[in-house]
Order: structure tokens, then C-alpha cells, then sequence
């Protein structure tokens, strides 16, 4: 895989186009749900409700089935990928089809249908553009909604040329024309055309095409006889359900109000005044899909709706492309669905996620799909052992523990080229990684020394993580001096480190023991009127949006309810503090959002706090990761450090004609990524302000 990683990031044109698909997809999806005032979260909940009711309810697909035939159609439900295969074939046999036109049909990738079709001797078709070229050029789709979305119009016409045995320029017009000419007669003379469905409706036994190309209402309507592939998940009760999820795939698919096309069928009319032979075949696909929805680990899957909005975020996604990050179904949604499909051998690339979380922020069905990932990585690090590296780092906070009792000399050690190129071959650590330095004296054992105070106004447990217990106490000092200020009783509870490392590795299980371990401290606290506060995004992240999920129950959500970062928590106090400048205010402040951040505040009070300081700030965001997510880019090689560095690029490049006199952010390993990618310091929002008293 590191060979496949570095073949693609060393494809710099290809590497542009995909990210500026990625970031246009992004850019008309805020921008149609903004024009169109939708209540997202609302939205979100109903369109989930829908899916769940659609993938758990084995009597909608029944009913659905039912409707059909009273139509006048036929019905299959195929078990497996080779029995949907197998029917379509009887069919062209039946019909006497010695070729088929295709459209709109994902799921038929996912059955290898035009494999198994080809080895009996007939062929399948591709009408979709996009799927028409992959199969020309003898490749599987990148992206679920742009399949040919790695290609150059160069790539296409020097392929179409060779392919069509003319001279095609490499314009869109003349692609498309080209394609329309050899398309043309083929629709006319195809007697089966096969098409996918995006939603399948029980209650008048209807499926729903949606398609930007008008080739798709040609192949359900020319041939003789037109077969529908539909996962059993796909297939909704009422019309008004289906309404939402038309609504819901062209938000989040392309930022679309509506697809151009929206085909509803329910049954095959005559065509010319000849009623004979007109055939209407559906075939609902299970293939593994009834096993999902019985796992509570991947059931949730199911509630995909397919509009690729998560490979649109995904950052490792987004300069590898599908063909790396991917088996048939690409990106971050694909990983669960590969493993319960297609085999847990062929979801290895799960372990190009780096667990940013983004995924699960912008998809419109609320589908957690890090904790699906993080499963696939934990069945595949059952079955094949875990890296030497990833164990390194999920032993953090032993690492940590150990460095501070040695500190200076650990430091002076870490600092030494010929430790790191051993620490490189013995523990996978990237040489060229800057790593922060550890103190001698940690942010307990500083806090035990000083005189606390009684607060007025409540009472805080501080959440120190590793950074600010054994890298940085200065900067939790301070967080707690200034929560002191504002009248809070502070400690700092005897809790172990969050474990982010666990989760992003694929150890559900210590990640859980961990959790409960935590929960154990911070229970009785909250009960107490204790809140739960953290100046590290990751923590919050943790406390607020993973244990809960990995513990179900009253104590991890109530412990969750009171757990807040540092600058959201003490945002409504903030008239009551004297903020100073510690460096000169009148430059601009870059600020860059911590992934994990996103889930929370979005940033939002940080910026706020430095504004207050009279600081001018802007947010300097690509949209996606900066790369290093967490220890992911502390990892050597294609699949840790220059994986990370690629993806950041852009970040990089950003910062670099931003104007920005400063660099600000809250992410311990935020920092590490800019200072090494951008050769320049970069601080944590309490460095650059001196609280001189309550106003």
C-alpha cells in the first residue's frame, strides 16, 4: 500500500483535479443549504429516521415486492452478488440479448456484474459518462457519485481516441460528442438495459432514478426489457420518505437542489401501440446486508444514502483517490461496506483513515462512520497484528511518564539525529517529525505545590491530557489560573490520559477499558457539581462524542453533558476578564480549527478569546485536516509522515498567502504539523494573551 500511496501523491495534476472536485462539492453544498434556509440538524434526524425504518424492517422490501407484481413486474431477491448476476443473465439469454445498456447502477459494481455477464459471453454496456470511461480505461470508480472523477480531459481524449479510432480533443464538447455518437445506436438496438435505484417505494411498488445525464430515462424506456438492482436498504414505506432522500442525495451529492433527472417507474407502458414483451425486472439485493443490519457495530452502514459528501471531506482521500482508498466502494463509507461485503482482506485500506472525525460532521444521515472504521482496523489488527509504530503510540502516556523523570536529558536525547534514525528503525517514529519536549516537573505535581482557591461561581475538574500534564504544564496553569479568576474551585482528578490512539488504531477494547476507567473518576464529580474541562480538542472529543459510544449508559452521557473545552467554557464569563496582548496585536492572527474541534465549537471561542485580546483574527481552514491527525503523521514513511505532509500541503500553501503576522491554534499536534510544514512558530491562543485581573 505505501508504494500505491506514493505513486498517487507523485501525481501532482491528478492530484489538483481531485482536490478541487473535493473542494467544490463542499462549496455548493454550504452554499444551496445556506440559500435554501434548511434546518440541517432537523433534516439530518429525519432523513436518519427514514433509513433506519427503511434497513431494519425486513416487511417494507415484502411489501414492496408485493407492488411490483401487482404492476405487472417480477421480482427477485437475490442472496448473494452471483444470484443477481445469474437472473440478469437468464434474462438476456430469455430475450435473446447478446449485449446489455447500463446506467445508474453502483450496486451492480458492487456484484461484479459486468465480470460475471462478460464470461458468459455478453456485454454490458456503461452509459453513465463517468462509468464509461473507467470502462474504457479498464478501471473501478473513484468516487461514488463522480466514478472517473481522477481523470484529465487530456487522460479521456487520448483514451477515447485510441479506443474509438479517431482524433477526439481534449475539450468537453468533443468528449461528449464522440461518446453520444457511439452511444446512440446501441440504446437503440439494446433489447435489456439494466439501471441501479436510489430509492425504491412500497408504497405503489415504484423505484426512483436520479441522474444528471438523460441517458438513464434511455435505458429504462428503449429496450424490451429493463431489470432495477436495488439494495433490500434502499427501499422506503411512503412517497414522503422518498421525497426527503430525493432532497437529501442532491444536497449532499453535487449541492443541487434536485438532479436534473428524476425518473419515477412503477410498471413498462407500451410503446407504439405494442403492448408485447415489455418488461419490468426487479432485483433486491441482500448480499450481506441482512448480516449488517443484526451487527451493532455495522448496522448503521445501511443508513447510507450514497452521495459521497464523506470522500468530499475525507483528507488521505483527497490526494490518494479511490483506486488506493477504496475496493469498489472508495472513501471513508466504504470501508464498512467492503468489509461486510466484499471481506475484511479487501478493506485493508482502512488504515488510511487518521480518524479526523470529519466524516461523521458532514454526513446528512448522522452515520458515525470513524467508529465503524475504527472496528474494521480492529478486526484487521486481530486477524494480521498490529504495527510496531501504532503500538508505540498507543503506550503514549507510559512514553510520556518516563521522559519527564528523565527530562532535561530525555529532551537533549530526542533532539539527537542518530537516536532518531534509531528510534525511525526500532519504534517507526519518523526522523524528520519535530516532537515536542517534556518537562521535568508535571502539571500535578506543579498543582499540588501551590495554593488553590476557593471558588465562588462553581467547581472544575480539570482534564490535563498528555500535552498540558507532561509537555506543557505552563499552558494548563494557566487555564486553571484563569478559571480560578472567574471564581471556579479547580482540581485536577486522578484520570489516566484520553486514549485518542486506541480508537484511531483499532483497539476498541482498551480503548473501552480506558473509558471506563475515566467514567469511574469523572462520575461522582459531576454528581458532585463538578463541570469537566480540557484545553485539548481531543479530549473534549473523547469525553463528549466517543465514550459514550463505546459505553453505552447514564454515566458516560451524563459525564459527556459536562464536559466543555476551555475557551467554550469560559466564553460567557469573558467580559469579566482584562485580556492583554502578549505580542503585537496589530498583525493578523491565522487560526487554524482542530479537526476534533469541529465537532464541538468549530473553533469559534478560541477566535473570540484572541479578538477580545484585540487581536484580529481569520480562520485559515482548507475544510478538511491539516495532515497529521494526532500520531498518525508521527509514523514514518508513505503511511505516517509524507502522507501527512501531502495532505497538509495545501494547508501549508494557504497559511503562506494568507498575510498572517501570527499562527494560532488549540491542537498540541496542530502545532507540531504548521511549525514543521511551515518553518515558523505557532501558538496556543493562552501564549498569546496575559490575563491581568477580573475587569
Amino acid at each position: 500500500m505505501a508504494i500505491e500511496v506514493r505513486r498517487s501523491i507523485e501525481e501532482p495534476a491528478r492530484v489538483g483535479k481531485l482536490w478541487e472536485a473535493m473542494e467544490r462539492g463542499r462549496a455548493n453544498r454550504a452554499a444551496t443549504i445556506e440559500k435554501t434556509g434548511l434546518d440541517l440538524s432537523a433534516f439530518r434526524d429525519r432523513v436518519r429516521l427514514i433509513k433506519e425504518t427503511a434497513a431494519q424492517d425486513p416487511s417494507i422490501a415484502e411489501a414492496f415486492a408485493e407492488a411490483v407484481r401487482a404492476n405487472g413486474g417480477r421480482v427477485f431477491f437475490a442472496a448473494t452478488g452471483r444470484e443477481a448476476v445469474q437472473y440478469v443473465l437468464d434474462v438476456c439469454r430469455a430475450n435473446g440479448a447478446e449485449f446489455l445498456v447500463k446506467s445508474k447502477s453502483l450496486t451492480s459494481e458492487e456484484v461484479e456484474m459486468n465480470q460475471g455477464l462478460a464470461a458468459e459471453g455478453i456485454r454490458a454496456i456503461e452509459t453513465d459518462l463517468g462509468e464509461l470511461l473507467c470502462q474504457v480505461a479498464g478501471e473501478k470508480p473513484s468516487h461514488l457519485v463522480f466514478p472517473a472523477i481522477h481523470m484529465t480531459s487530456d487522460r479521456i481524449a487520448r483514451m477515447l481516441s485510441e479506443a474509438y479510432g479517431e482524433p477526439i480533443a481534449p475539450e468537453p464538447s468533443s468528449i461528449l460528442s464522440a461518446v453520444r455518437a457511439r452511444l446512440r445506436p446501441q440504446f437503440l438496438a439494446a433489447k435489456v438495459g439494466v439501471t441501479g435505484a436510489n430509492i425504491g417505494v412500497a408504497e405503489t411498488g415504484s423505484i426512483v432514478v436520479e441522474t444528471n445525464e438523460g441517458n438513464g430515462r434511455l435505458v429504462t424506456s428503449v429496450p424490451k426489457v429493463h431489470i432495477a438492482l436495488i439494495g433490500l436498504e434502499k427501499i422506503v414505506r411512503r412517497w414522503d420518505d422518498a421525497a426527503d432522500l430525493v432532497r437529501g442525495h442532491a444536497i449532499s451529492a453535487t449541492g443541487q437542489r434536485m438532479t436534473v433527472y428524476v425518473s419515477l417507474i412503477s410498471q413498462r407502458q407500451p410503446v407504439a401501440k405494442d403492448p408485447a414483451g415489455r418488461e419490468f425486472h426487479v432485483i433486491i439485493l441482500d448480499n450481506g446486508r441482512t448480516r449488517m443490519r443484526a451487527d451493532p457495530w455495522f448496522r448503521d452502514a445501511l443508513n447510507c444514502i450514497r452521495c459521497g459528501a464523506c470522500m468530499n471531506v475525507c483528507p488521505t482521500y483527497g490526494v490518494t483517490g479511490g483506486h488506493v482508498f477504496g475496493h469498489i466502494y472508495p472513501g471513508p463509507i466504504g470501508i464498512p461496506w467492503t468489509a461486510n461485503v466484499h471481506g475484511l482482506e479487501e478493506a485493508s485500506f482502512a488504515h488510511l483513515c487518521v480518524s479526523c472525525g470529519l466524516c461523521h460532521e458532514i454526513c446528512p444521515v448522522d452515520i458515525d462512520i470513524p467508529l465503524m472504521i475504527a472496528k474494521v482496523k480492529d478486526q484487521d489488527v486481530e486477524a494480521h497484528g498490529q504495527p510496531t509504530a501504532e503500538r508505540f503510540f498507543m503506550a503514549s502516556e507510559a512514553f510520556a511518564k518516563v521522559a519527564c523523570l528523565s527530562a532535561p536529558l530525555a529532551n537533549r536525547l530526542l533532539r539527537r539525529g542518530s537516536l532518531r534514525v534509531l528510534m525511525e528503525w526500532a519504534v517507526g517514529v519518523d526522523r524528520r517529525r519535530t516532537l515536542p519536549a517534556f518537562a521535568h516537573r508535571t502539571l500535578r505535581s506543579r498543582f499540588r505545590s501551590r495554593e488553590g482557591q476557593v471558588g465562588r461561581v462553581g467547581k472544575v475538574a480539570f482534564f490535563p491530557d498528555l500535552y498540558a500534564e507532561y509537555n506543557n504544564p505552563d499552558q494548563g496553569l494557566r487555564a486553571i489560573e484563569i478559571l480560578e479568576r472567574l471564581g471556579y474551585s479547580v482540581i485536577i482528578p486522578d484520570v489516566q490520559w484520553s486514549g485518542m490512539p486506541y480508537v484511531s488504531y483499532g483497539r476498541l477494547g482498551k480503548a473501552s477499558k480506558l473509558a471506563a476507567d475515566n467514567l469511574r473518576v469523572l462520575g461522582p464529580l459531576v454528581d458532585d457539581g463538578y463541570d469537566i474541562v480540557s484545553t485539548e480538542p481531543t479530549a473534549v472529543y473523547m469525553l463528549r462524542k466517543v465514550y459514550p459510544k463505546l459505553l453505552e449508559g447514564s454515566l458516560a452521557s451524563k459525564v459527556a453533558t459536562h464536559s466543555r473545552g476551555f475557551f467554550e467554557f469560559i466564553e460567557p464569563h469573558l467580559a469579566k476578564l482584562s485580556l492583554r496582548p502578549t505580542a503585537d496585536a496589530a498583525g493578523l492572527v491565522g487560526f487554524h480549527i482542530p479537526c476534533h474541534d469541529r465537532a464541538l465549537s468549530s473553533g469559534l471561542p478560541a477566535m473570540r478569546f484572541l479578538e477580545r485580546a484585540s487581536y484580529r483574527v481569520r480562520p485559515v481552514e482548507t475544510g478538511t485536516c491539516c495532515g497529521i491527525a494526532g500520531t498518525f503523521g508521527m509514523k514514518s514513511g508513505w503511511l505516517g509522515y509524507d502522507l501527512s505532509m501531502a495532505v497538509g500541503e495545501k494547508l501549508f500553501e494557504q497559511f503562506r498567502e494568507s498575510g498572517c503576522d501570527l499562527i494560532a491554534t488549540e491542537s498540541s499536534v496542530c502545532t507540531l504539523q504548521l511549525q514543521d510544514g511551515l518553518g515558523r512558530p505557532v501558538r496556543h491562543p493562552l501564549d498569546l494573551v496575559r490575563v491581568e485581573g477580573p475587569a
